[in-house]
């Protein structure tokens, strides 16, 4: 890419270096005929010494040079000044030889403000010079002599065609190395940009562009920057996403294992020890029906939880008075909390806030708080449960001042099979994906959930919903 865009570049400052070159030549054939129009329009041409030239030179008509801005003097044999109208530029009235010789010979050089015409009266023998002040000069001409060559021809060939060369050297030089400084500001950037977009390519996701220009390029290497950023990030998130499949299919087949190695060992003991007594077939018939629930219910909630991370997982929403709803559903409870010790607070206002939820599954919510407290903590904990509103949204508060969780697991919570007592065991009967329904639930009604908690400090649940 970067030697055909330079080879570009050169291609295209050759082609103006060409049309230059013609424009150059073509002005230099426009100036002459331009040269040649005004020769034919200014005064001083139509005004000359040669065309105004009588023997008596009072009766020359000066009249029409003055009137047009000029002079006109007459210069006899002597260098005196014998008549004068208009513009002088003699200084004197007297002129030496050598004055009269210099003015002659300065009167035609390119760097005098005015144009002069000369002509001598051979039969009078004087000088009549006519004056016009010069307004602008063209002096663009080549003049060669066919009927009687120069010895200085071939010299004066030679460096006219060296000016030509040197002109054409230069060109073409300046011409390549701008186009290779031009290219360079093309060039480079794409260089960077190709760089970061293979490394991109080759699995480098933190491949960066740092171009440090405010033109299209800087506005490429900001869309390149976000691409390659949301690009790390998804395959930041699908990596974690993948960690989290792999460590969810270990955590199943843990927690599917303890109940069904429970359920085979049980059902062999009842194959091979048929003379079992009726107490020990009770026992054993317990054991295998609670591992049977526990199985159940860890398949049930990952079934659940499957279809609520699903793309066409959806809600029935229902406008209901949330405080009433809440009072409703408190009531419920209360038995639960005395049958284990709980003390209980209830603040709940009476008057009506209308949301629009999903009754089954907001029961579920409140079901798995409850659950999750009688489980963990011990008799004699107090809850509290309360509603208010805060701007467009309301929350829900539910709190103990049981044994709490440690900090350094309370943020993980809320995912698949994380629990606080960190040995799966049965002695809670949880399946460790309560609280990552729950979540599910509360984000699936646009509203979100936070646990504030640390060890032996209790746990504070506050669910924030959006009114109606």
């Amino acid at each position: 890419m970067n030697r055909k865009i330079e080879n570009g570049f050169l291609a295209n400052y050759v082609l103006m270096f060409i049309i230059s070159s013609m424009i150059g030549l073509f002005t230099f054939m426009i100036l002459g005929f331009a040269n040649d129009v005004i020769s034919k329009t200014l005064v001083n041409n139509n005004y000359t010494a040669k065309s105004l030239m009588m023997d008596n030179y009072q009766d020359i008509d000066a009249k029409t040079v003055t009137d047009n801005g000029g002079g006109v003097q007459v210069i006899n044999a002597n260098y005196e000044v014998a008549y004068s109208a208009g513009l002088n530029t003699f200084s004197k009235d007297m002129l030496s030889t050598a004055e009269f010789t210099d003015f002659l010979m300065k009167s035609k050089s390119k760097g005098i403000a005015y144009n002069y015409s000369i002509e001598y009266n051979s039969n009078e023998r004087f000088w009549l010079v006519v004056t016009f002040p010069t307004a602008i000069r063209i002096d663009l001409a080549l003049v060669h002599n066919k009927d009687f060559p120069s010895v200085d021809t071939q010299g004066v060939v030679g460096v006219i065609v060296a000016v030509i060369l040197f002109y054409i050297i230069l060109l073409a030089l300046s011409t390549i190395i701008y186009s290779k400084l031009t290219s360079i500001s093309i060039v480079n950037p794409l260089r960077k940009l190709s760089n970061s977009a293979r490394r991109l390519r080759d699995g480098d996701y933190s491949a960066r562009v740092d171009l440090n220009l405010e033109n299209e390029f800087g506005e490429l290497q900001d869309i390149f920057n976000a691409m390659a950023q949301q690009i790390e990030q998804e395959i930041s998130l699908r990596k974690q996403s993948e960690e989290n499949r792999k460590q969810l299919v270990l955590d199943i087949s843990h927690d599917l294992k303890n109940p069904l190695a429970s359920i085979m060992g049980y059902a062999e003991l009842f194959t091979n020890k048929p003379d079992l007594s009726r107490e020990e077939r009770s026992a054993y018939t317990k054991v295998i029906y609670d591992n049977s629930v526990r199985a159940n219910n860890l398949i049930t909630d990952l079934f659940e939880l499957s279809k609520m991370e699903s793309s066409d997982y959806a809600i029935n929403k229902t406008r209901v008075d949330i405080c009433e709803y809440l009072r409703v559903e408190i009531g419920t409870f209360i038995l639960t909390f005395e049958n284990v010790g709980f003390a209980y607070n209830f603040e709940v206002p009476e008057n009506e806030i209308f949301l629009e939820v999903d009754l089954r599954q907001m029961d579920r919510v409140f079901q798995n708080l409850v659950a999750n407290t009688v489980k963990y903590n011990s008799k004699g904990t107090s809850v509290l449960i309360s509603l208010f509103e805060q701007d467009d949204d309301i929350v829900i508060i539910f709190k103990d001042n049981g044994i709490g969780i440690p900090t350094n697991i309370a943020n993980d919570m809320f995912r698949p099979f994380v629990r606080v007592d960190g040995a799966r065991n049965s002695q809670t009967g949880g399946t460790g994906l309560g609280l990552a329904i729950v979540e599910k639930i509360i984000v699936a009604h646009g509203g979100n959930i936070n646990l504030i908690t640390d060890e032996h400090c209790g746990c504070e649940f506050s669910i924030t919903l959006p009114k109606i």
